[in-house]
């Protein structure tokens, strides 16, 4: 197999950042064929400023591009499930932009459709790649802190002028956009394991989305995860998991990690400098995530042993609950 070759469907923000992080990886191994806008003129422009070369005007077309591997989907929530059932029943890999679905339903039904074509898909959860989080999971796995008994999460950001984070239509809330990130990263502490009970609270919006956020989960032992979400103001966006032996600390954006506390040594992995301006932070780290699929694909995987469906499952069936408790209800969940 030579060059991993992409397609990218929308063309937006994040759309960007992954286009420039690309440019940062080897042509030999990852290329742009092509990228699809509901608006052919934006795909067009894209096309023209990343040298691309096919802009399609609806997704259908980048569907049936032969020359495609494997689609970045990073069109709108609420845009997931359907954009990525066109491509999986295309025949394409998939890598889709989290949250996978608007409920673990949904989730549910892309990951049948995905197993029946025997294709690859993978939520995009760009935070398991980076090199710290692997680090992490090692760090874990030899029980250098001990017994996890404590995780502690929090991510905060001043969104709430952002219409697709207050818009219940656009799939806006804030657990769907930045909470998720902590509840993802105390399921990968506590490895998959199921929380045995949930407790949430918080405050909505007067749009009838959630803006603030807190989440119990309990787990088997008497271990327990913090995590604390808002897009009302910037938190501290710390990290820390606390074990019989020590604890191991993320002082900041632990959603990208460039910076482990272990025992109070630090220990740094930077980011290499984009080539261009970035809409998000750290997502220089999208690289990662970019090669960790090329390596799927070139091993025949139909889904990521890091970033795994059954990961996928968990994360969004805690999700469901806490939108339950905090009285959050979308379209797409009536049955």
């Amino acid at each position: 197999m030579g060059a991993t070759r992409w397609g990218i469907c929308s063309a937006g923000k994040i759309s960007h950042d992954f286009l420039v992080v690309l440019k940062t990886l080897p042509p030999e191994d990852h290329k742009v064929v092509a990228i699809a806008s509901r608006e052919l003129s934006r795909a067009q422009k894209y096309a023209q400023t990343y040298n691309i070369p096919k802009a399609y005007g609806s997704y259908a077309e980048l569907a049936q591009d032969p020359d495609v591997d494997v689609v970045y989907v990073a069109v709108i929530h609420p845009y997931h499930l359907p954009s990525t059932f066109l491509f999986i029943q295309a025949g394409k890999n998939v890598l889709c932009e989290k949250p996978l679905g608007m409920n673990s339903a949904e989730v549910k039904a892309m990951v049948q459709a995905a197993r029946e074509k025997g294709v690859f898909l993978m939520e995009a959860f760009w935070s398991r790649f980076f090199p710290l989080s692997e680090k992490l999971r090692s760090l874990l796995r030899q029980r250098t802190i001990g017994d996890v008994v404590m995780v502690h999460a929090d991510f905060g950001l001043p969104l709430i002028t952002v219409p697709r984070t207050t818009e219940k239509e656009l799939g806006g809330g804030g657990l769907l956009d930045i909470g998720l990130y902590c509840v993802q990263f105390a399921c990968m502490v506590f490895e998959g394991e199921k929380p045995e009970s949930i407790v949430a609270s918080g405050f909505l919006h007067d749009t009838g989305v959630d803006k603030t956020g807190s989440i119990i989960l309990n787990f088997s032992g008497s271990r327990q995860a913090v995590l604390t979400y808002t897009v009302t103001t910037k938190l501290p966006n710390q990290a820390s998991i606390s074990g019989t032996k020590g604890i191991i600390e993320i002082p900041s954006t632990f959603w990208s990690p460039v910076q482990l506390v272990v025992n109070g040594k630090s220990e740094e992995c930077p980011l290499p400098s984009p080539s261009q301006k970035l809409y998000f932070p750290n997502t220089t780290g999208l690289r990662y995530e970019a090669e960790h699929v090329r390596q799927c694909l070139l091993q025949g995987l139909k889904e990521s042993p890091v970033m795994s469906h059954a990961d996928s499952e968990l994360v969004h069936s805690i999700l469901d609950e806490v939108r339950r408790q905090l009285g959050v209800s979308y379209p797409q969940d009536r049955p």
